[in-house]
Parts: structure tokens; sequence; C-alpha cells
């Protein structure tokens, strides 16, 4: 239980980094739909850390895995959402 708060905590704020790194015309709009992607992306990223063993879990290259998930949700949400304008 204490893993997964840790990840939502960890997701809201790697959303955000996320958001920075990958700028795109098709980027979410506002805090609390980056801050779920960014929970989705950390928890796509403790799924494969713990089932494939590719990434990991703690400390800074937990964060790191974190925002490498975030990073391909928002490429996703960005190739299917519709233009925002």
């Amino acid at each position: 239980m204490g893993s997964i708060i840790w990840t939502i905590i960890v997701g809201a704020v790697v959303g955000a980094i996320a958001k920075v790194i990958m700028p795109g015309s098709n980027e979410p709009k506002g805090f609390v739909l980056t801050s779920i992607l960014g929970i989705v992306g950390a928890l796509l990223a403790n799924f494969i850390a713990n089932n494939f063993g590719i990434l990991g879990t703690s400390g800074l290259w937990g964060i790191l895995s974190a925002v490498i998930g975030a990073m391909i949700v928002l490429f996703i949400y960005g190739k299917v959402a519709k233009p925002q304008g």
C-alpha cells in the first residue's frame, strides 16, 4: 500500500517534469490532467519494473523510470487525443 501512495505522489511530480521535457502542440492542459497522466506513467514504470526487472523502483533511478513512464503516456496521449485549440 505504501508503494502505491509513493507512486501517486511521485507520479504527480513526474507528470509535470515529463510535460516540460516533452512539449508539444497536443499536450494536456491543466495540472489535474498532467498529474493523472504522470501517475499512470509512474504506475506503468512500476509495473514494468516489478514484472520484467527492466527499470529500478527506488531512489533516483525510480524517479527517472517514472519520468520515462510518464513520457510514454504523454506521447500516447498526444497521438490519441483530439487537438486542443
